[in-house]
């Protein structure tokens, strides 16, 4: 094995060694020592630290008066189905009463709304998304200098399951699995000459740590840190560690259970749309994710909490969230759907854990979070009557300074598009407009542009 460390650490410095036969790499967020005396900007280059984007989807929308209140303006008020998201109001925006013309076209349940909010136009069938979804438009401008130039991530188990799109027939496949996407970022960069279709061993990979490989050079590396930044790489590395345990509790073959038909095969995690899966994996993936964006492993990022027609069931269940949306009656006295809100609470519990990993990033003189700017949206605003106006859509972060956060802004009825539109004029993107008939839009959401 042989590495390399300049005399004084750069930001591209990184870690890298062999496991098991495999080359692993764990290369470095930004630490005090790369940036200026600010910590907002690359002392090297003078360049600022990158802006991140990145996309957040759940299916079927939220329960009118259940999410949040009518009050418009700066000071965001979460209701019961948000009500986890209330620790991150001030780093969150929320977009109310846009809308989405259709211009004649027919309403396609749960495909109409998402189409319309990431690409600009009302498809005019199923599965007709004729132009890029905002991602690609955005990781086409600001992913090149990344090792990936996107990641994207389902946590239902199908890998169609993507809402980012080139065109119609290039969706941009999501990753699935917690151990592939471990194995994707630590391993990948691995070629053996004699075996083209080699892959690194997870089992290897989690048994032994690849901090475990770097250790000597990792600590001829800290050595050279100051405080601070000695106590960000360590809470880094145990990051990394504890990630590397939880994952390989999914390589145990679990015990015998008699009450379960289908036993799950050795070395493999559960995958699949049963809601406790889809939340362990969901974190799981989450925060392999935030490691790989905080070092500039990617600067583009989808990920895809649930499907848009969500098939996510409970336990012993074949019931889907969303069979549940159209067969469950509204409580008598509490007048919604219980079961059904149920479901949308725990979509937004599992956003406040996304934006909550970001936030707890440290870089720079703020936070990762500070430095990314994420677009959150579902399909429909209200899953039982499929409404294609008013769907909930958020975005969390300030890229780098460029956004206001912590305001619920009244769309009154404007286009859907809007929201798109501004998230990539601030990410930078030379549009003086973006969409089709009635959803295009020259006019960006000045109340949230810093």
């Amino acid at each position: 094995m042989t590495f390399l460390i300049p005399s004084k650490p750069t930001r591209r410095s990184i870690l890298r060694g062999t496991l098991g036969g495999a080359a692993v790499s764990v290369a470095l967020p930004f630490l005090d020592c790369f940036l200026d005396s600010r910590g907002a900007a690359i002392a090297a280059t003078g360049a600022p630290v990158p802006v991140r984007f990145g996309t957040w989807f759940w299916g079927l929308g939220q329960t009118p008066g259940r999410a949040i209140s009518n009050k418009m303006g700066a000071g965001i008020e979460f209701l019961d189905e948000c009500k986890a998201l209330i620790p991150h109001r001030d780093q969150l925006n929320y977009f109310s009463n846009f809308n989405t013309p259709l211009d004649g076209k027919s309403s396609l349940v749960h495909f109409t709304g998402w189409v319309a909010a990431r690409t600009g136009e009302a498809p005019g069938h199923d599965r007709d998304v004729r132009l890029p979804t905002l991602d690609v438009l955005i990781g086409d401008h600001v992913g090149a200098n990344s090792r990936f130039r996107s990641i994207d991530i389902s946590c239902t188990g199908n890998p169609k399951d993507t809402y980012s799109f080139r065109s119609a027939g290039a969706p941009n496949t999501a990753e699935v699995s917690p151990i592939a996407l471990y194995t994707r970022v630590f391993g990948s960069e691995f070629v053996d000459p004699n075996k083209g279709d080699f892959k690194p061993d997870p089992n290897i990979m989690l048994r032994q740590s690849v901090l475990s490989a770097v250790s000597e050079k990792s600590k001829k590396f800290v050595s050279s840190l100051g405080a601070e930044d000695k106590a960000r790489i360590d809470q880094y590395f145990t990051s990394i560690r504890q990630l590397e345990e939880r994952l390989a509790l999914q390589l145990k073959k679990p015990p015998p259970n008699e009450a379960c038909s289908v036993p799950i095969a050795p070395g493999e995690g559960p995958i699949g749309t049963e809601v406790g899966v889809v939340q362990s994996n969901h974190k799981l993936m989450t925060d392999l994710l935030v490691l790989a964006v905080a070092c500039n492993q990617t600067r583009m990022f989808n990920m895809a909490y649930s499907d848009s027609t969500s098939s996510l069931r409970m336990p012993g269940n074949t019931q889907t969230h969303h069979n549940i949306t159209h067969e469950e009656p509204t409580d008598p006295k509490l007048g919604y759907q219980v079961q059904s809100s149920r479901f949308a609470t725990w979509s937004m519990e599992a956003f406040a854990y996304f934006v909550d990993a970001f936030s707890k990033m440290r870089e720079g003189d703020g936070s990762l979070l500070d430095n990314t700017l994420i677009f959150a949206n579902s399909d429909t605003s209200y899953a039982r009557i499929h409404l294609n106006d008013n769907i909930p859509m958020m975005t969390a972060g300030k890229a780098g300074g460029r956004i206001k956060t912590g305001i619920h802004v009244d769309g009154g009825g404007n286009p859907i598009t809007r929201v798109g539109f501004t998230a990539m004029q601030v990410m930078g993107l030379p549009l003086e407009s973006w969409g089709t008939g009635s959803l295009r839009t020259s006019k960006a959401i000045s109340e949230i542009i810093a």
